[in-house]
């Protein structure tokens, strides 16, 4: 059984030729299945008024269709977003006569130099995603933990509590004891399923529902992690070298307020020292978060500044 994530980004509603309408939130979601394989597209839907709706769809995803009808400054942030966040695989799809030479000089020296361009052609690309996801099916490894960030949850009647997100790293099994942080909470593991078919595990890319004993809907909040990983903590504060992306015009000042987003989380918050050396755009910056962040150690975290104007994406930070 393959899934593969998918952010498409730039023009709006390309993902409803592609697949089918499910959840809408800040994001959009539209599945594709054939068999046991599947893709999830997840659309930015409130973007660019909402930044954090690009950086979940983003965040959520292995993969990327850059769908390119103008070229503004919607499209340079995006194109650093998915680069901070380290995107390397995707393809690009040009509308409105724009030419490859065009965006070029946008996409030099970012990772997604690399993306393949593809012809507007809805069906074929549906083609290739199921092929594609179902080559990357995922095999589970023994005794691999398993983390899923929460994008949402409900109550089912006669299931209990539902939380859907994507397993962003390892592997868990129906049944498992998992803890909900950053409440502490252990839960079982009641059910899993995968675009409304019963499964045994969840894998790293699997878009999943999981339905939970011990916990209720209402005690839940988009960000919280449901994990069996026991190397997963919460950090208040933050102290590391920044890598500021090479369009950041200035450096970071104490006082500053930021968020820090990682996973399903997009935390306030505010610096508290800088010390530039050589070069403000590798400071060793402290950042004191509004809200505990959820993370493993060595994780790496998006730096952004919604003041920022026409780019609000200002870097990135490693989570020790």
């Amino acid at each position: 059984m393959g899934n593969l994530n998918i952010a498409v980004l730039g023009a709006k509603d390309y993902a409803s030729k592609i697949g089918k309408k499910g959840t809408v939130t800040d994001m959009t979601f539209y599945d594709h299945k054939a068999g046991t394989d599947s893709f999830t597209l997840i659309e930015p839907s409130k973007y660019p008024e909402k930044l954090s709706s690009l950086f979940y769809s983003v965040a959520m995803s292995e993969f990327a269709i850059l769908v390119v009808d103008k070229i503004d400054s919607f499209l340079g942030e995006t194109i650093v977003m998915a680069d901070v966040l380290g995107i390397d695989r995707g393809w690009i799809i040009l509308q409105n006569y724009i030419q490859p030479e065009q965006l070029r000089p946008l996409l030099a020296g970012t990772c997604l130099e690399g993306y393949e361009y593809k012809e507007d052609d809805p069906i074929r690309l549906r083609e290739e995603l199921i092929a594609m996801a179902k080559a990357e099916a995922k095999a589970p490894g023994e005794g691999t933990c398993g983390s899923c960030p929460v994008d949402s949850h409900f109550n089912v009647r006669g299931v209990g509590t539902v939380v859907l997100g994507s397993v962003i790293d390892g592997y868990f099994r129906k049944h498992d004891k998992m803890t909900v942080f950053p409440i502490k909470r252990e839960v079982i593991l009641k059910s899993i399923q995968k675009h409304d078919l019963d499964a045994d595990d969840g894998v790293k890319g699997d878009h999943v529902g999981l339905a939970l004993r011990g916990i209720e809907s209402d005690e839940l909040d988009r960000g919280y992690v449901v994990t069996t990983d026991p190397s997963v903590k919460m950090s208040r504060k933050v102290e590391g070298n920044v890598s500021l992306i090479k369009y950041w015009p200035s450096p970071l000042k104490e006082g500053m307020v930021l968020h820090i987003g990682h996973w399903m989380q997009m935390v306030p918050c505010r610096v508290t020292a800088v010390d530039d050396g050589s070069d403000f755009r590798t400071a060793k910056v402290t950042f004191d978060l509004e809200s505990d962040m959820i993370h493993k150690p060595g994780d790496k975290a998006t730096i952004m500044y919604l003041e920022g104007g026409k780019l609000r994406v200002a870097g990135s930070v490693v989570l020790s």
